[in-house]
């Protein structure tokens, strides 16, 4: 069965689990864009929600199917965020960030009383870290921020290097937040937590993309059908 074919399958699982008034966060990347077409179509036919988009290319589609728009100043608190995610593992941690908008993805989950994740069965790891981890940093000082980044991926036993993502050669990636974000390069991320730490207490990281203990649901789509992932 074709990916795209199984992401929306998750994507219309999570939407079961949606109810009307629910204030909702709208994830990033091609899984989290078929749950808003499909939630689109449900708003179509009537469903009452507020969402809060996690980028700027999620509130275009979002806004293209007259999906109501809210943000975070307006509302601090959302019953449920659906999102993909390019790795997760058996306790449903996460990698996310592939997409580039790890930031915004973080801070709408952490305002949110649940998160669900979509994915299909590609994404199941047994230990983070075969997908680079995506860490945001701020565009000044941004030599000293990657020495900095470098030395402490190595102590992490990173099997791979650090790079910088680009849009084309020598045209760096912006985030929404006009960030620049490096790329890291581990095979196995031993110690997720202690990475975590490590990596925020860099002066120029602004966030990173291990989401640990933020998932409470995973919908997983296999050929076989939906799996439904419960976290402990």
């Amino acid at each position: 069965m074709m990916s795209e074919d199984l992401k929306r399958q998750a994507a219309a699982m999570a939407l079961t689990q949606v109810k009307p008034g629910m204030r909702l966060g709208l994830g990033t990347g091609s899984t989290a864009r078929h749950f808003v077409d499909l939630l689109g179509q449900q708003v179509a036919q009537g469903f009452d929600c507020l969402c809060v988009p996690t980028s700027e290319a999620t509130a275009e589609q979002a806004r293209s199917l007259n999906i109501p728009l809210s943000d975070l100043d307006a509302l601090d608190r959302l019953d449920l965020t659906i999102d993909g995610a390019d790795e997760i593992d058996p306790q449903l941690n996460l990698i996310k960030g592939g997409g580039g908008a790890l930031l915004r993805e973080k801070i709408v989950a952490a305002a949110s009383d649940a998160m669900i994740v979509i994915a299909d069965v590609s994404k199941l790891v047994e230990t983070l870290g075969r997908f680079p981890l995506p860490i945001e940093v701020n565009r000044f000082g941004l030599g000293a921020t990657h020495h900095a980044v470098a030395e402490t991926i190595a102590r992490h036993g990173a099997e791979g290097g650090l790079k910088l993502r680009e849009t084309a050669p020598g045209m760096p990636l912006i985030t929404d937040g006009g960030h620049l974000i490096l790329d890291a390069f581990f095979g196995r991320i031993s110690q997720p937590e202690a990475l975590s730490r490590d990596l925020l207490d860099i002066a120029g990281v602004v966030q990173h993309g291990l989401f640990l203990k933020m998932c409470k649901t995973a919908y997983v789509a296999t050929p076989d059908g939906v799996r439904t992932l419960a976290a402990d």
